[in-house]
């Protein structure tokens, strides 16, 4: 690829909870990052999603002059790789600001998280991966075909996911609550955590003053399930258990249908409520009884630095073009 005046690309990571701009010269070093709000529309509404990603952006143009990005890749949740619709929106509402004048949305790609997330624990182009932060979601790529299984948000399932988790957390503390259900070292970590004590404070918490924000807030509780089973609460190991075998299922229905049982490919995991060891060795040890020679890799770098690596691909394409 040739270098040319213009120098750097911006790789964009929009998840649930935040979004992580990177900008990198055209051999991909990173210069400098920024982190905003989460960019879903469907968590956060399209107005803010947009205000977070457009000050992602202009905190890195406030050091870098736009005249010298070459090209904006920005990888989004809530299945925005299939909805033209909502990417023409995402762009047009960016290029209204400011920040963004004359500035050709030819230089603004969207697509969906997963393909980011995927690049940025491999270079390959074949395999899958699973993601598992505040929502979940596995896909994978082979031959020019691509497979999904999840990815369907909080309400109609992203199970395994850290709002998956959180749930089922506060449903055991309710349970406690009543009567109806074992005693949990939950209870008492999501109490001191929201610093509440009670039902009525509970369902305070949950339904008004976490009425906005309540998929974040409950996913943030993912966390707590963890130190409960490392004190060895059984409902709280349970619950991983649970998560890591319904992301294990996911990732092995898109194993599946690209034909990878019998091959060498690298399955990526990526997300916060990955780092369970729980989690982990469950999704191992369920993955590897239909596809033994699966290489599970952790990525080191931030999907951003996948976004980023996709931005390079598409000016070297451009340029083969021309």
């Amino acid at each position: 690829m040739k270098e040319k005046k213009i120098q750097y690309v911006i790789g964009i990571d929009g998840g649930g909870t935040k979004t992580i701009a990177a900008l990198a010269n055209l051999r991909g070093k990173v210069l400098i990052k920024a982190e905003t709000g989460s960019s879903n529309p469907l968590k956060v509404g399209m107005k803010i999603a947009v205000l977070n990603i457009r000050k992602a952006i202009g905190n890195i143009l406030k050091k870098y002059q736009k005249e010298r990005i070459a090209i904006i890749y920005l990888a989004l949740a809530a299945g925005i790789e299939k909805d033209k619709k909502k990417k023409t929106i995402i762009k047009k509402n960016l290029l209204e600001y400011p920040e963004f004048n004359r500035f050709s949305d030819k230089k603004i790609i969207i697509e969906g998280d997963q393909l980011a997330a995927f690049r940025s624990g491999t270079d390959k182009k074949a395999g899958v991966v699973l993601i598992s932060g505040t929502g979940s979601v596995a896909m994978g790529w082979k031959k020019g075909k691509e497979e999904m299984a999840c990815g369907w948000d909080w309400f109609l399932g992203d199970d395994g996911s850290g709002f998956w988790l959180g749930r089922r957390a506060l449903r055991m503390v309710c349970r406690q609550l009543d009567g109806r259900g074992e005693e949990t070292k939950l209870t008492d970590l999501v109490f001191q955590k929201w610093k509440i004590r009670g039902k009525e404070k509970l369902m305070e918490r949950v339904y008004f003053d976490y009425k906005k924000d309540f998929v974040e807030q409950i996913s943030l509780l993912s966390p707590l399930i963890n130190r409960a089973a490392k004190k060895g609460d059984k409902i709280a190991k349970d619950i991983l258990i649970e998560g890591g075998k319904e992301l294990a299922l996911a990732a092995a229905q898109v194993i599946k249908k690209l034909n990878f049982e019998k091959e060498n490919f690298p399955l990526v995991l990526v997300g916060s409520t990955l780092k369970s060891p729980v989690v982990l060795n469950k999704i191992k040890k369920e993955v590897r009884k239909i596809a033994p020679k699966v290489e599970f890799i952790r990525p080191r770098q931030i999907p951003a630095i996948g976004a980023i690596k996709l931005a390079l691909e598409f000016l070297e394409d451009a340029d083969n073009k021309d």
